[in-house]
């Protein structure tokens, strides 16, 4: 039985077949690939795109969604093994996992991390508990890694290029500012998938406390030898944008203060010019500028930006709802 729990589990065939199904399904939106089957989407955290998207997806593809908010309309749950539940949960994930596997046909989960101790969050434990105990597949809706993203981000990329070839693109994943400490989940996945296809790929971020987790690191550079492409990281906002082809922009949290924000403020407040704006966009080879959504429009990037004919964040967030019926219908019909 296979998850889909990161982009980096599947092998390229298998994410190049996800992302013909999407284009398909961009074309003819129903279909019959969920009929009679079902989804949990379970949500620890708020959610626009993806919650819309999914349920609709499996809408549109025959199948019915039952989302479930734990500690809001379901019972809040324990994932510590052996733990003594004598605080708030009411009930374990053993049990939550096995239950919801009976129902359904899929499970979903979203849970981001705690933003207190990274050497804990990092173990993704939520996302991994469903996976352990679920004997039905279960698909990442974001947690430390957004996979869903990635793949969305990949089409609309493929869709602008006008090719499924995005080897030798220059991609520019710059951190920008945001009043508060972000989950490392997409940049995360934007440097996966990037370096998954090849292209050469500079992560931008003010000072070094802003490189990513080692892990996804290692995934980068494991991922240029196999696939192309380049990988380095450069504090330098205009070396970097210099004939970029993709600009990619995010906030997050500097790994080294986790759970030190007031800290880490100081830092991040001296870089409120890693600003997406025309300036810096000029530089770029005709680039195109997308980010995941949500986005403070004119703290992350300018209006002029985001309303530029070089901005593609709609259409990667449509996207969202294509890609993510090809990775239930190839999970409900393995």
């Amino acid at each position: 039985m296979k998850h889909f729990l990161n982009t980096q589990d599947w092998t390229r065939a298998e994410l190049d077949a996800v992302l013909a199904q999407a284009a398909a399904f961009k074309g003819s939106k129903a279909g019959d690939q969920l009929k009679g089957k079902s989804i949990a989407l379970v949500f620890f955290n708020p959610s626009l795109r993806t919650r819309t998207s999914f349920e609709l997806g499996a809408f549109q593809l025959g199948g019915h969604a039952v989302v479930l908010q734990p500690g809001k309309d379901a019972w809040p749950i324990e994932f510590n093994v052996g733990s003594v539940m004598d605080g708030e949960a009411e009930e374990h994930i053993a049990e939550v996992a096995r239950v919801l596997s009976r129902y359904v046909d899929l499970v979903a989960v979203r849970a981001f991390p705690k933003f207190q101790d990274w050497s804990v969050d990092r173990e993704d434990r939520v996302l991994k508990s469903f996976a352990k105990y679920s004997t039905v597949p279960v698909i990442n809706l974001e947690t430390i890694t957004h996979p869903c993203q990635e793949l969305a981000h990949a089409l609309a990329l493929q869709e602008h290029f006008k090719t499924t070839d995005l080897r030798g693109r220059k991609f520019v994943l710059t951190w920008t500012y945001h009043p508060k400490p972000l989950n490392t989940a997409v940049a995360n996945s934007a440097l996966t998938i990037a370096t998954r296809m090849g292209m050469d790929v500079t992560l931008l971020c003010p000072t070094p406390e802003y490189a990513l987790d080692e892990r996804y690191l290692g995934w980068a550079r494991d991922n240029v030898a196999e696939s192309g492409g380049s990988f380095r990281m450069s504090h330098d906002i205009a070396e970097a944008y210099t004939g970029a082809d993709v600009v990619y922009a995010k906030s997050w949290g500097a790994i080294p203060y986790f759970g030190r924000w007031d800290q880490e403020k100081p830092i991040r407040d001296a870089h409120k010019h890693f600003i997406v704006d025309e300036a810096k966009m000029a530089l770029t080879n005709s680039g195109v500028f997308s980010h995941c959504l949500p986005l403070r429009r004119n703290v992350k990037a300018t209006d002029g930006v985001m309303d530029a004919p070089y901005c593609i964040a709609i259409e990667e967030a449509e996207n969202r709802l294509h890609v993510q019926k090809a990775v239930m219908a190839a999970l409900a019909n393995q």
